[in-house]
């Protein structure tokens, strides 16, 4: 099974990404997973899908990458994923400090998701 990610550039993700990854399982909705913030740490993140329309769901799946071996990637809607702080109370908001977005993200294959 393959997966298809496309993501436009936009206020949530100005990187613009279209790829094709090979899947090792069924994908699966998440919600949460350690990840680096925009300094590079890892923290236990809240994460959504983020499409034109606002939040959408995000999923994770183990995937094949001809450079890295296998990894999990987590992927959302058609302008990427949106994550904060687990700590964070705050609703989705694109215009929100304490958030950011990413086209997707390529994790160790062991990550923890919730």
């Amino acid at each position: 099974m393959y997966v298809s990610v496309n993501v436009e550039a936009s206020r949530n993700c100005p990187m613009q990404l279209e790829r094709v990854f090979e899947t090792l399982g069924e994908p699966r909705e998440v919600h949460g997973a350690v990840a680096p913030d925009p300094s590079g740490e890892d923290v236990w993140c809240h994460v959504t899908g983020w499409s034109s329309e606002g939040p959408c769901p995000a999923y994770g799946a183990l995937v094949e990458d001809s450079g890295e071996g296998v990894l999990m990637l987590i992927y959302g809607g058609d302008e990427g994923i949106r994550l904060k702080p687990a700590v964070s109370e705050d609703d989705w908001d694109v215009n929100s400090p304490g958030q950011w977005g990413e086209a997707c993200l390529l994790l160790d294959k062991d990550v923890d998701l919730s």
